[in-house]
């Protein structure tokens, strides 16, 4: 079992930028494959970005590569999406994932937090 919590969302301005964490407790979090995902109002769940277990292979939304970085910190079981310019199509709930594999697929994450509100202001 992973329990998986998301920090760091917010309110800020179209261009600025904000940094979210999601703390892993559990088991083993560097055998873990790390993702990114957003729910906007009356929309479907989206794909955001990943990162496999070590670190070396990452994938991003067409719509974020560029202005949004995934990263991990195994020593401190804690992965990071570095989101930069963003803009107001960017609001929604934010949630972290981890799943055996790294895949951009949500059906294949194991375990979700919670959720963390990032909302973006024209």
């Amino acid at each position: 079992q992973v329990q998986l919590v998301e920090s760091g969302g917010g309110l800020v301005q179209a261009g600025g930028s904000l940094r979210l964490s999601c703390a892993a407790s559990g088991r083993t979090f560097s055998s873990y494959a790390m993702g990114w995902f957003r729910q906007a109002p009356g929309k479907e769940r989206e794909f955001v970005a990943a990162i496999s277990w070590t670190g070396g292979t990452t994938y991003y939304a067409t719509s974020v590569k560029g202005r949004f970085t995934i990263s991990r910190d195994n020593a401190k079981n804690t992965v990071y999406l570095q989101m930069n310019s963003l803009k107001p199509e960017d609001t929604a709930v934010y949630y972290c994932a981890a799943a055996a594999v790294t895949t951009t697929t949500p059906y294949e994450y194991d375990y979700w937090g919670q959720g963390t509100q990032v909302t973006v202001s024209s």
